[in-house]
């Protein structure tokens, strides 16, 4: 095992009606609130009217910053910092998936500096304070509601990048699963293949702990045993709220212990597909991580028969794994190439000039340009 040090100051609210503490939850803060959404979704479900009438009626002062994309960029939120600062705001509040999460932890930070929000992201400036933040999920996916990392695009330099840093935790996140019922097929699956990534990235990651090891399998098996379910029953409360309990548990840090770091070199990679042609993010990882797998299955061999074995609960050997979870994908419904997203043109020059650009590599899996080309191939 790696040494390491576990700390999540979030607390996290689960569970029916757990919106009745949101307005005490923020008075905490303050009374003047910025409200982050996306680009509908939340008007469409009757939240953002369910919300804006509880702090209206609790005497909060409410500017808002809606129309955050799927693929968040930073020009938003540098508009949504601006106008938090001109309003003086005491508490920032994020009402949607991880784009609006994830915009919103750089928003916090970003509200008490004049610095352009991408020189976080570059390390020019580091955060010294940040504007509380609170949170209300309405996708199970990302993990974002319990971890300090946000990840935007910046199109003008033709980069997607990370972020973290002890500021940018959430004070309080929301999470009801009746809040995910709308959400349609396509990104519910979206949403299981993100989380099962995510522990994929700890499982290839650096540090052998075997107890880690049994949480991550635990989490991608209850991933596979109700993410069929729920994709066939979509309004299955129970099986919203199983999924999203376990999107939280995959990135909130417990897959992490004992090693130092994740891989995230299939992360690295989808950025780019994200990044070039706004293929939603869950897929760009179903299209990357059995390619990634076959590409360097003589590195880690052993780590993908391990894998594929404690999934399927018998001895497999990695290519056998890496078929089995490619299926598992497939039956999903999400793509695993990228000419299943019907995407035209010519694909490898931009994505290896993206690659190579974004200097894609794993922690673990070192990744050279000359592997660029091949991984691209197989998943093509």
């Amino acid at each position: 095992m790696e040494n390491f040090i576990a700390y999540n100051p979030v607390t996290l609210h689960f569970g029916r009606n757990i919106l009745s503490t949101l307005g005490s939850t923020l008075k905490e803060y303050g009374n003047r609130v910025l409200l982050v959404y996306g680009k509908g979704s939340v008007k469409k479900s009757g939240l953002y009217d369910r919300i804006m009438q509880d702090l209206k009626s609790q005497g909060f002062e409410v500017c808002e910053y809606g129309g955050i994309r799927s693929n968040p960029v930073i020009e938003d939120v540098d508009a949504a910092a601006a106008l938090g600062r001109d309003r003086r705001v005491d508490v920032i509040l994020a009402v949607g998936g991880g784009s609006v999460i994830d915009s919103s932890k750089i928003i916090a930070v970003a509200i008490p500096t004049s610095d352009p929000a991408w020189d976080f992201f570059t390390g020019k400036v580091k955060p010294v304070s940040a504007i509380p933040l609170v949170t209300v999920l309405t996708l199970a996916a990302t993990g974002t509601e319990m971890n300090p990392f946000a990840v935007v695009s910046n199109h003008a330099l033709g980069q997607k990048s990370a972020f973290g840093s002890p500021l940018t935790f959430p004070k309080h996140s929301f999470l009801d699963p009746e809040f995910t019922l709308t959400v349609p097929r396509d990104y519910t699956a979206y949403g299981i293949a993100d989380l099962i990534a995510h522990c994929f990235e700890a499982w290839f990651g650096v540090g052998e702990t075997t107890l880690t090891d049994r949480f991550v399998l635990s989490i991608v098996k209850e991933a596979m045993e109700y993410g069929p379910k729920l994709l066939e029953d979509l309004d299955n409360y129970k099986y919203r709220e199983k999924i999203m309990f376990a999107a939280t548990m995959a990135l909130n840090g417990m897959t992490m212990y004992g090693r130092s770091t994740g891989d995230w070199g299939v992360h690295s990679a989808g950025h780019c597909l994200s990044l070039l042609y706004d293929v939603p993010h869950g897929a760009s990882l179903t299209i990357i991580y059995p390619a990634w797998m076959r590409r360097f299955e003589n590195q880690v061999s052993g780590r993908i028969s391990q894998l594929g074995s404690g999934l399927f609960d018998e001895a497999l050997t990695a290519g056998q794994s890496i078929d089995r979870i490619e299926a598992f994908f497939k039956s999903l419904g999400c793509p695993t190439r990228l000419s299943d997203m019907n995407i035209q043109g010519e694909l490898r020059r931009p994505i290896y000039d993206s690659m190579v650009h974004n200097k894609v590599n794993g922690a673990n899996v070192k990744m050279k340009e000359g592997d660029y080309s091949g991984l691209i191939e197989l998943f093509l």
